[in-house]
């Protein structure tokens, strides 16, 4: 990706260099063209969600005693400082009960979206330990049962996808004259979607006899982060686009790896998650779209620079039809499929030019017999 892109994409020069909004470019090839996910403005449309306990038949609202009316948010007076009330949270249940506090007050009493300065890291619990994924025990050695282990796992996922959505908010509030409301919008409205999840995951485990940091976990997730944390372009490619995308091609596993131990009850909720995924996919997708039409630059190549530039790695299997429902075209991220597409083109491309040859081949035929005609002088 050119120094020039990378620059005017940072937060410290974005404010400096706003996107030339005159000098979008159009995209002529059907590669380089997307479909959103058609269920992405009823998301936005719709009403706070407060089905944050997990009943007898599926999502309903908390109990009543168990309410939010102990948490007080202090003087935050604006969407960024909100997040970054919530980035500084430890407490994994403080945390996922704040965020939907902060994305409902925001939501409710219309606060601006403001500019704060987010925490160098979230705030985080003493448990669990934070280990490399080398390090993180096997399933038999863990202490948890199997449905658990994998339960704890996707409850580490949720915690750490709280903070990743609300970092996106409060670090790049400096720009939001150019990125516009509806990008914080969108990703306040992740973040409470999350912490949601979080919430199910963490009563799941409770039922189970567990709580979340009851086993070590890996820091994977935040590095990713970090990484991109100079760039809104390289954050949407790393995160949604990437990271949670992963988590539209493992759900389905671990729905029926669920189901095979015999936990209907855990492998529900799992489904309902990964089917809300794709939700913050298509959030990716539609947004890192564009920023690439307001700097003219091509998605594809330019998603596949980002991931070269900061050393991220595409995984498969692919859960192609969750992809295709979120956006994401396959030519992406599938290099098979881009190898394939390549040599369609030029399958079309020769086709086409076909007819062409074969006039200039009839014409110059033609007048060789015309040349061979004429008399000699």
């Amino acid at each position: 990706m050119n120094t020039r892109l990378k620059a005017m994409l940072s937060p410290p020069l974005m404010r400096l260099t706003p996107f030339n909004l005159k000098s979008i470019k159009p995209f002529s090839s059907p590669s380089q063209q997307y479909s959103p996910w058609s269920g992405l403005q009823s998301w936005r449309d719709s009403q706070l969600n407060k089905n944050r306990f997990w009943g007898p038949d599926g999502p309903e609202p908390q109990p009543s005693s168990t309410g939010f009316e102990d948490f007080h948010m202090g003087s935050a007076s604006s969407l960024a400082e909100l997040g970054a009330l919530v980035l500084s949270t430890s407490d994994p249940l403080a945390k996922s009960k704040l965020s939907h506090l902060a994305f409902s007050r925001w939501r409710n009493e219309r606060l601006p979206i403001g500019v704060c300065q987010p925490p160098s890291r979230p705030a985080r619990p003493s448990k669990p330990q934070l280990v490399s994924p080398k390090e993180i025990p096997a399933p038999k050695v863990s202490g948890l049962s199997l449905n658990a282990y994998m339960l704890h796992n996707l409850a580490h996922v949720e915690l750490n996808a709280i903070d990743l959505a609300w970092d996106t908010v409060v670090r790049f509030s400096p720009l939001s004259e150019v990125l516009g409301e509806g990008f914080f919008a969108d990703f306040a409205h992740v973040a409470d979607d999350e912490s949601r999840h979080f919430a199910w995951c963490s009563q799941r485990l409770a039922e189970l006899g567990f709580k979340y940091g009851d086993m070590p976990a890996h820091n994977l997730l935040w590095r990713e982060c970090e990484k991109s944390s100079d760039n809104v372009a390289a954050r949407l490619a790393v995160i949604p686009l990437v990271q949670e995308a992963r988590g539209l091609d493992a759900g389905p596993r671990l729905v029926q790896k669920l189901i095979g131990f015999g936990d209907r009850r855990t492998s529900r909720i799992v489904e309902r998650i990964a089917d809300e995924e794709v939700a913050h996919v298509a959030v990716g997708v539609c947004w890192f779209v564009s920023i690439c039409q307001k700097m003219g630059c091509i998605p594809c190549s330019t998603f596949k620079d980002l991931l070269q530039e900061y050393d991220v790695q595409l995984k498969g299997p692919f859960n192609h039809s969750a992809r295709d429902e979120a956006g994401i075209p396959r030519d992406w991220y599938d290099a098979s499929f881009s190898s394939k597409q390549n040599t369609n083109e030029r399958q079309d491309a020769n086709e086409k030019l076909s007819p062409v040859y074969d006039r200039l081949v009839s014409i110059i035929s033609m007048e060789s017999e015309n040349s061979s005609l004429r008399p000699r002088r």
